[in-house]
């Protein structure tokens, strides 16, 4: 299958800006089979911070989110900003399909030191969602800190983390995303952004991961940018039957 990860700019608020942006990017990619946008990219992180502009917003983005995958015949994914059935908020990553079914995971570990915690309540649930014969976990930024909940129990082939991941912790988002693929050995979409807000630079580095922690797809640092690869299954499935690391691993 081919993924095409999505490296763009988010501007705080400016919902209709943003998804017209990321809609030009994505016709870069053309025949993608999924196409994986950034963390609340519709809005910015913690942008308004209010369950009431997320009550309203966050059912618009969903929609638009089912309108560009049935319109392009592919899966689409990325987090956005919502209100569950208790009227609690969420970081909420949706998967969503052509036919406009979808599948959703709530952030778990929230970003306390920015008071994401504060305002948003944390998921419980491991996710994990297939499309075209790939078996995807869901996590959202913050997660790519803590490699337990995501231990592979070989029930996923790949990790989708979509991010606002700030420049000054650049090297750790490098690092931990060829950790995660390495020791779980499966594929890592990491998709951050680029640009500015008001507490922090973002240069992106975004990058699709091999089990054996090489980079086979990248957007460059600082740059908005697409790119995109074909997963190679069989390869991954040769690697595990050679290599069966997660035969001997702690669960």
């Amino acid at each position: 299958m081919k993924i095409a990860i999505i490296q763009h700019e988010i501007r705080a608020n400016h919902i209709e800006w943003n998804l017209q942006h990321i809609s030009s990017l994505i016709d870069e990619q053309a025949g993608a089979d999924l196409y994986v946008l950034a963390e609340t990219f519709a809005t910015g992180f913690l942008a308004e911070g209010s369950t009431q502009h997320a009550a309203v917003e966050g059912p618009l983005i969903l929609s638009w989110m089912q309108q560009q995958a049935c319109s392009r015949n592919a899966a689409i994914a990325g987090s956005v900003a919502t209100v569950d059935e208790g009227g609690k908020l969420r970081n909420r990553l949706y998967f969503v399909r052509p036919d406009g079914t979808f599948d959703d995971y709530d952030k778990r570990h929230l970003f306390s030191y920015a008071g994401e915690n504060k305002d948003y309540a944390a998921g419980e649930r491991r996710v994990i969602v297939e499309w075209c014969g790939v078996r995807f976990m869901l996590q959202v930024c913050y997660d790519l800190r803590f490699p337990v909940f995501v231990r592979n129990h070989k029930d996923y082939d790949a990790i989708i983390y979509v991010a606002n991941w700030p420049e000054k912790r650049r090297a750790v988002w490098q690092t931990l995303l060829k950790a995660r693929a390495i020791e779980n050995q499966c594929f890592v979409i990491g998709v951050n952004i680029v640009g500015s807000d008001k507490n922090c630079e973002y240069v992106g580095d975004s990058a699709i991961i091999d089990a054996y922690g090489n980079a086979i797809a990248a957007c460059a640092s600082g740059k908005v940018q697409t790119a995109a690869v074909e997963l190679d299954m069989e390869a991954l499935k040769r690697f595990r039957k050679k290599f069966p690391v997660l035969d001997d691993a702690d669960f």
